[in-house]
């Protein structure tokens, strides 16, 4: 942005008046967590106009439904790690949000910006993904649901158009006998993002052995992927041998970048340690054992400061 230029700043009173805005040009910003370190580290430039949507009491609420839950777009990380539902029942992206950042991004920073700005490292993408979760759009013209394998398309972008707002992402109802968790390889505690990370969602048959699974990984492909074959591979086994298959399958699914981070077959290995780890969690959540929120300080993985 040159120095005679100047940005355009809308804040609306409800979220037609922000889809106007988004109509007429605009791009949306809740938290800003990711727009403005963007901007400020030369990667894109900040737009010249802009919606806020982070005071819109619409998307601002954590509701139960008849099938799951919905959770607004402008809802904070920070909410989302302790809200009593998502940390009973969806407990891997709680896992996730307590992750993200600082206390200061955490309390500013949206799960609806987190899910558009579409980053293959972002903390709640994997475990949204497990969870089955899906993405609702809403522009001056209409809203539809997008499922998140459809949303995401590359590093950053997504397939929403331009005008489209994200306004909810629901998650429906979790079956019973299941359990999630979210664990991810990191260097240090605060401001890191991960090295890789592993969601997992597994219920439990009455044996004990797993009846039905899934598992999505972070940082080790252009966009947010799942383990496709992960329910053929534990299905049937017991936690401890479906781990031990669920991180060959996820070192192999997996096709990450070397960087000044981690090479490639650091990545290539350690997403498969951290698969196994987030199985192993979910199972022992299934099971009824309190692992508390999020797994990577409660069982010790990961930075220890």
């Amino acid at each position: 942005m040159g120095d005679d230029e100047r940005v355009s700043f809308v804040i609306p009173s409800s979220l037609e008046e922000a889809l106007e805005a988004l109509a007429a040009g605009a791009r949306p910003i809740g938290g800003g967590t990711d727009l403005v370190v963007g901007a400020r580290q030369g990667k894109t430039p900040l737009p010249t106009s802009l919606v806020a949507v982070d005071r819109l009491h619409e998307l601002a609420s954590i509701e139960s439904t008849d099938g799951g839950i919905r959770i607004g777009a402008v809802v904070t990380h920070a909410r989302l790690m302790v809200d009593p539902t998502v940390v009973a029942s969806y407990t891997a992206l709680a896992d996730s949000a307590a992750l993200i950042g600082s206390p200061s991004t955490r309390n500013v920073g949206t799960i609806g910006g987190n899910v558009m700005n579409a980053s293959p490292a972002m903390d709640t993408g994997a475990p949204l993904m497990v969870l089955n979760a899906v993405a609702q759009l809403q522009s001056v013209h209409g809203s539809r649901t997008v499922e998140l394998s459809d949303l995401w398309i590359g590093p950053g972008q997504t397939s929403a158009a331009t005008d489209e707002l994200c306004v909810f992402v629901d998650l429906p109802v979790r079956p019973n006998n299941s359990g999630s968790a979210y664990v991810r390889l990191e260097y240090r505690r605060a401001m890191e993002i991960a090295v890789v990370g592993a969601a997992a969602s597994v219920t439990l048959a009455e044996d004990g052995t797993i009846s039905d699974g899934s598992v999505a990984l972070s940082a080790v492909a252009p966009t947010i992927i799942e383990v496709v074959d992960a329910n053929a591979v534990m299905a049937g086994l017991e936690p401890e041998s479906a781990a031990e298959a669920i991180a060959v399958a996820a070192s192999n699914v997996a096709a990450p970048i070397a960087d000044l981070r981690a090479s490639e077959t650091y990545r290539t290995h350690t997403v498969g340690v951290m698969a196994a780890r987030a199985v192993k969690a979910a199972a022992s959540r299934a099971s009824g054992e309190a692992i508390g929120v999020p797994v990577n300080r409660t069982v010790g993985v990961g930075a220890a400061k």
